[in-house]
């Protein structure tokens, strides 16, 4: 049996787990792989974010070599070929290697008597390839690699940018680190990085964002300097604004909602040391996150299980300062790092989203002292979670003044993805008038 057949077969198990019933990926991969060495794990995910990237053209391709869709029980079948033929169409691996790894995963996946069906398939696909390629890479429905409703939704808002955005979701997300300057000064720790590997650093940088770093290449952060004496966090550029926008203050009361698994809740931290912060979630598990990351990281906060939308259940009566409100969304700004989104999110969902963030809202509003300051955040594209939520927001509340957020004094700030080479963000600074 082929060296790869392991980590093919563990990737059609996966991708059947997320196209077929609905699970993250997140959820998946772990389940799949964890019996496999580090290097099939990594290929897994590989395999899995590349099909996912790019899944109604391999659709599209495998529709000219199966005279009809597989049967329900050789359904797993599917996600092998979408596999191999991400191999064939994306991947720098050999042809025979693809080929010959993914045929030998039928019997992992206990469907022995199909493999003539995958070889043949796949060795059609090969002798095809280019002219395969030419003819489906000529539709922009099958280039731009996004469900239809999600395609008309950025096309809509963003009839400029659509094709970029686009584009930016279909890459590998870089890795950003937030220094954290209460342990090291960011001089200190690019010296550090640079000896450690020199060139492992991106040398640009953003001038609003001091402590952010961008590396020219994923590693496991685990072996950087300095990670487990808390010098550094792992977090995207545009996420790193926040803590900037919420601008805590000595001595402040802070609330950092929906805050799991913690990366803002120590930026705000590491902006102001002195500030009492609560950082508050539903999912106690993910809290558990919170205090490793706060523990590593060397700071103290206090760690509240509990419904944001419902403050009688977990808040103490005593108003907050400043309230970051990092609000449940659809994910559209982070494609790139969880190419998933895209087949498991719906159109429906968008309103019940923007619902629950208006909840959300109009809950913590109350818990705001006069004078206080709320960001609302979110890592969403679409304006109905965004710009018009927080209109709409303005209007409900008559004490919400919108004030300057974006850098050119706007109101609110719509990051797209790939913007500085961050992550598609939301943000707006509401302030409580006295």
């Amino acid at each position: 049996m082929s060296k790869g057949a392991n980590s093919r077969a563990a990737a059609a198990k996966v991708l059947a787990q997320v196209l077929e019933h609905g699970r993250s990926m997140s959820q998946a991969l772990p389940e799949h792989t964890g019996n496999l060495e580090s290097r099939d794990r990594a290929m897994v995910q590989s395999l899995c974010f590349g099909v996912l990237r790019n899944l109604p053209l391999l659709n599209a391709a495998l529709a000219r070599f199966l005279d009809k869709p597989l049967k329900k029980d050789l359904f797993i079948l599917h996600y092998l070929l979408l596999v191999g033929a991400y191999q064939l169409l994306f991947m720098g691996t050999s042809d025979h290697a693809a080929v010959s790894a993914t045929v030998d995963a039928t019997e992992l996946l206990k469907k022995r008597r199909q493999k003539g069906l995958i070889n043949a398939v796949l060795r059609n696909l090969q002798r095809q390839r280019q002219s395969l390629w030419n003819a489906l890479n000529d539709d922009p429905e099958l280039r731009h690699g996004h469900p239809r409703w999600l395609a008309d939704t950025i096309r809509a808002a963003y009839p400029e940018q659509a094709e970029a955005i686009f584009a930016a979701n279909n890459v590998q997300a870089p890795m950003w680190l937030r220094v954290n300057t209460q342990q090291i000064s960011v001089a200190e720790f690019r010296q550090a990085l640079e000896d450690y590997d020199p060139e492992l650093l991106q040398p640009e940088s953003i001038p609003a964002l001091p402590t952010a770093l961008k590396l020219q290449k994923a590693v496991d952060v685990r072996q950087l300097p300095g990670f487990a004496d808390g010098w550094f966090s792992v977090q995207d550029c545009s996420a790193q604004y926040a803590a900037y926008l919420l601008a805590p203050q000595p001595g402040q009361r802070v609330l950092d909602c929906c805050a799991a698994p913690g990366g803002k809740t120590a930026h705000i931290l590491e902006q102001s040391p002195s500030a009492t912060v609560h950082a508050l979630d539903v999912d106690a598990e993910r809290l558990q996150r919170v205090e490793e990351n706060l523990t590593r990281l060397k700071h103290s906060a206090q760690i509240l299980t509990g419904d944001a939308a419902r403050p009688e259940q977990w808040w103490d009566g005593e108003l907050y300062d400043r309230i970051l409100l990092d609000a449940p969304c659809s994910a559209t700004g982070v494609i790139r790092r969880h190419p998933d989104i895209k087949w498991l999110r719906r159109a429906k969902d968008i309103s019940a989203l923007a619902q629950t963030q208006a909840a959300l809202l109009d809950a913590l509003w109350p818990l705001l002292r006069p004078g206080g300051r709320l960001v609302y955040a979110t890592c969403s594209i679409v304006s109905e979670e965004n710009s018009e939520q927080v209109k709409a927001f303005c209007q409900r509340q008559h004490d919400a003044l919108p004030i300057p957020t974006a850098p050119d004094g706007a109101t609110s700030w719509q990051r797209l993805p790939g913007e500085q080479d961050g992550d598609g963000f939301f943000y707006a600074i509401v302030e409580k008038q006295q």
